[in-house]
């Protein structure tokens, strides 16, 4: 486990050296055989060390000395409800985080929308952060996709391991700032269903297995 618990930290350092949280928001979890592990609350990231990760298991109980992120429930049931995720990784980027306050959800206005699994990317609607409803909003925007943005709060994607929910965090916040850019430019012309399903299907021969998934 100890491996694993480096692997956090390097993620989450990473994902604040991106630009994609800062401070101490946003947190990243990685799944484990005993459950999961996760960045704990209010702690910045430079400052982790392993045995500062918490361990939370599949009934929601923890073992560490610091308490698991306020948002360790939509992480885990996220795990629970989606065997392929390996990593979560929720941030708080600009861009992604500006639409969600807008309450926007991004649509078809690029084929790369579909290396998350197709248009829109979702919004989960609004509620209080760490709480059970806010995890089955969640889960509800994540239905067949590998990415969504929370209302007023900003986004989260998943991945088979922290490289892959990393760049999918990443993607998502390039995709979520070139939309963002288009509607100040008059609002982008959308694909068609049909033209965003042969993108998924393109997408996953040309692209795939040399971007994670």
């Amino acid at each position: 486990m100890l491996q694993a618990q480096k692997t956090l930290i390097q993620t989450a350092r990473e994902m604040a050296a991106r630009g994609l949280s800062a401070g101490t928001s946003g947190n990243v979890s990685v799944r484990v055989p005993q459950g999961m592990l996760i960045t704990p609350s209010a702690t910045p990231y430079e400052n982790l060390t392993p045995e500062m990760v918490p361990l939370v298991k599949p009934d929601g109980s923890f073992e560490g000395r610091l308490r698991p992120s306020s948002e360790w429930r939509f992480h885990l049931d996220i795990y629970l409800a989606r065997p392929e995720a390996g990593a979560v990784v929720h941030h708080h980027a600009p861009y992604t985080t500006a639409l969600a306050m807008a309450r926007r959800e991004i649509p078809a206005c690029h084929y790369m929308i579909a290396r998350f699994g197709g248009a829109p990317l979702r919004l989960a609607a609004y509620a209080l952060f760490g709480t059970a409803e806010l995890s089955t909003n969640v889960l509800a925007a994540l239905e067949g996709r590998t990415a969504c943005l929370m209302e007023n709060h900003g986004g989260i994607a998943i991945g088979r391991d922290t490289n892959a929910a990393l760049a999918a965090a990443t993607e998502l916040e390039v995709l979520a700032q070139q939309y963002t850019i288009s509607l100040a430019a008059g609002g982008p012309v959308l694909l068609s269903d049909e033209e965003v399903e042969a993108a998924v299907q393109q997408f996953a021969t040309a692209y795939r297995p040399n971007i994670p998934a």
